[in-house]
């Protein structure tokens, strides 16, 4: 009998040579668990995120969207995701998606090589207002019915904005940090975030605030209902690392469940 040895990883392309993913920790900030680590390129010499998108055109937008979802997915595995209940937030282009179902065959393929499974996996995406509603509609069907959250991300500010939420309901909305930044400073901002918990409640849609950086705007968003958040007081973007948020957060959340227990 031959004996046949374990297929190997499999080659990566040319682009995918070229980028690596950076994992960013977002955070259920009542209970102090990680729902989801985003993943967010980077180049593989560390090139910046707005450095490797300079690459992108028409020519390569679709072959690109494919290397970053197969990196990602790779890459949380090889940082040990697994050992964790967290999902992995891919962010994609659904100008780069010509087919849904034929364009998420690789993503799927390479989620069964690695033993990731499908329910979490988490699609957040940020697009142009030109971008075709129906199309964008089509694509969350079908990630959805594939297991799949969704995710508008910048929510809030330029084209995410209410026109968008209106004709497309995803599982999830991440505010855009421009609301975020100050806000246990302002009353609008708070106002803001405020009405848009109450109709992300509504809509039956998750709300996440990105771009937390003080004690003081994480703790007027847990006052005013947010739930998930996301930025550097929380962790910062580590590259083939599950970054892991300030033990301080952690503290001070068991002195809260001590409160209330």
């Amino acid at each position: 009998m031959i004996a046949h040895s374990p297929p190997g990883p499999a080659r990566k392309t040319p682009l995918e040579q070229r980028i690596r993913a950076a994992f960013q920790p977002i955070v259920d900030i009542v209970s102090g668990e990680v729902f989801a680590y985003e993943a967010l390129v980077r180049g593989a010499n560390g090139q910046s995120a707005a450095e490797v998108l300079s690459w992108v055109d028409d020519s390569n937008r679709r072959e690109f969207d494919q290397a970053c979802r197969v990196n990602a997915i790779r890459g949380a595995v090889e940082a040990g995701i697994l050992a964790t209940r967290a999902k992995l937030s891919i962010n994609f282009m659904p100008s780069a998606v010509v087919s849904p179902n034929e364009d998420i065959q690789l993503t799927l393929r390479t989620a069964r090589e690695v033993g990731f499974p499908l329910d979490r996996l988490m699609f957040e995406f940020a697009e142009p207002i030109e971008s075709d509603v129906d199309h964008l509609r089509t694509i969350v069907r079908t990630y959805r019915e594939l297991g799949f959250t969704t995710a508008i991300d910048d929510f809030g500010i330029g084209h995410a904005g209410l026109g968008l939420l209106a004709n497309l309901q995803t599982d999830l909305l991440k505010l855009d940090m421009k609301i975020v930044r100050g806000i246990d400073a302002s009353v609008p901002r708070q106002a803001i975030v405020e009405a848009m918990v109450g109709l992300a409640r509504r809509l039956r849609m998750g709300l996440i605030a990105e771009g937390v950086e003080t004690d003081g705007e994480l703790a007027m968003l847990r006052a005013l209902g947010v739930r998930l958040a996301q930025g550097y007081l929380l962790g910062r973007p580590a590259i083939g690392q599950l970054s892991a948020f300030p033990p301080l957060f952690n503290q001070g959340i068991g002195e809260r469940r001590r409160r209330l227990a």
